[in-house]
């Protein structure tokens, strides 16, 4: 009998799997899709995971973009800036002499906090609750790190995280199109505007392993190294195979069912599908307490980014480009969204890797209040984006030679994401740390005895590529490894 079954082979669920064999763990992993998307992605990838499962000789590939932000400014011109500290000063000072003498001392304190962060990220969420020494201990590591950082850095983490991302922004800088540059990460992927709290703590969630002063994630390449290097470790990975339910033996998780009407025992196992997707989808509801229930039916999974890919006759002059000139430009995108309407102008972060624009459009809702989403909807979406993108860079839209134009609602049928959501919940404070997705799942257990959570559903969440599998891996193994 197999050690452990891991449902779903996304990033997260081929982590958690090489890890459980590196411990000596018979795993299979299941995967209902029968190919691997081969697409470039964007996140940070602990160190230690890159390191441990030897992802360069399995063929990723990480590309920092420089400069790592682009924004065209209202009077000609973009705003750029670079990996380099000092360059991205300089590029600064041309719009605001006063906005490039704050930015080192900005970049300094946001890197510290990042720090902190980083710390609670690599590791289970604390347990607030636990009596044993090993946490007690953990908890205490945290504390004397965070008063190592000084009392600056307390003050700042206390203050920022409930912060809306405009009332840091505003008490820092002057100028419109650098705060609209920071304000868009503080609500990358999440269904609120910058004036809404917590956004602050977003902003922060996207700087975590980041160089000082660069706020977007680099791209990586190569998604198939976690699939070798799962591999490599004797992992068996199973394409084509549909999960139609967990089975569960005296409160037990068992091994599951295939929609094959194959069942494959297992000791335990292992979703990297979302909460409710797995819990509310394959297991039998008799086995769960109402009230559970109804919590893991309430997490936010507002899925509001579109995808639209966009193929060109001739490379664009940027890397990485940002069209939302100001804060108020992105409130007013908000708006659109919260009442359930595509905005009519929406935040767009474009990505070029040679001819190919990868477009992140930002507010596109799951759901729309009148009507659905058809064709002609998704042709609409598309040439906004093209129009606004032509807009911020003259000679573009002339040059689009195909597109694809994938809405929230795209993403959840062909990928999973429930309600669209990349991150399979939203980073909102009450989604965060202990409470993500559900207190009771937050250490990645579930009432099903032998049933663990790995998805990026857990903490720390998405954006951070392969902690949630890392942290469920050492879960299932007891803390070790």
């Amino acid at each position: 009998m197999t050690d452990a079954i891991v449902i779903g082979a996304g990033v997260n669920g081929l982590v958690t799997a090489a890890y459980l064999a590196r411990a000596g763990r018979k795993v299979t992993v299941l995967e209902a899709r029968t190919h691997q998307e081969r697409a470039s992605e964007i996140g940070w990838i602990p160190p230690r995971v890159f390191r441990d499962l030897d992802l360069v000789r399995h063929g990723l590939t990480v590309t920092p973009p420089d400069p790592w932000i682009s924004a065209p400014l209202p009077a000609g011109g973009r705003l750029e800036l670079w990996q380099d500290l000092s360059k991205s000063v300089e590029s600064i000072r041309r719009v605001s002499p006063k906005d490039a003498e704050r930015w080192p001392r900005f970049t300094e304190r946001m890197a510290k906090l990042a720090r902190l962060l980083e710390t609670l990220y690599l590791a289970p969420p604390p347990d607030l609750h636990s009596t044993r020494v090993s946490e007690l201990l953990r908890l205490a590591g945290f504390g004397w790190r965070a008063r190592r950082a000084g009392k600056e850095t307390i003050v700042d983490l206390l203050r920022i995280l409930p912060m809306s991302v405009q009332e840091l922004l505003d008490d820092w800088f002057e100028h419109d199109t650098l705060k609209a540059i920071l304000g868009a990460g503080g609500v990358s992927h999440i269904c609120e505007g910058p004036r809404s709290g917590g956004t602050a703590f977003v902003l922060l969630h996207h700087h975590v392993g980041s160089p000082r002063g660069v706020f977007r994630r680099a791209a990586w390449k190569g998604v198939g190294a976690f699939e070798e290097a799962a591999r490599a470790r004797g992992v068996t990975v199973k394409r084509g195979a549909e999960v139609r339910a967990i089975v569960v033996k005296d409160g037990r998780a068992a091994g599951v069912a295939l929609a094959s009407g194959e069942t494959l025992p297992a000791s335990v196992v292992a979703s990297s599908a979302d909460t409710a997707r797995t819990l509310l989808g394959l297991v039998e509801a008799s086995w769960l307490d109402p009230e559970f229930v109804r919590a893991v039916q309430h997490i936010k999974t507002r899925g509001v980014t579109a995808r639209v890919k966009l193929t060109l006759a001739k490379a664009p002059d940027f890397e990485r480009l940002l069209v939302a000139p100001t804060l108020e430009y992105l409130e007013r995108a908000y708006d659109d969204a919260k009442y359930g309407r595509v905005s009519s102008r929406p935040c767009i972060e474009a990505r070029a890797e040679g001819s190919t624009v990868h477009a992140d459009v930002q507010y596109v809702p799951h759901t729309l209040r009148e009507g659905a989403w058809d064709d002609p909807r998704r042709n609409a979406l598309g040439d906004l984006v093209v129009k606004l993108l032509g807009d911020a860079v003259p000679g573009l839209a002339p040059r689009v030679t195909a597109r694809e134009v994938l809405t929230p609602k795209d993403l959840d049928a062909r990928f999973g994401f429930p309600g669209g959501h990349l991150y399979h919940g939203e980073l909102t404070l009450d989604q965060i740390l202990f409470m993500r997705p559900v207190p009771a799942c937050a250490h990645y257990v579930t009432p099903v005895e032998g049933l663990y959570l790995c998805g990026a559903a857990t903490h720390p969440g998405g954006g951070i590529l392969g902690a949630s599998g890392f942290n469920a891996a050492r879960a299932m193994l007891g803390g070790t490894r």
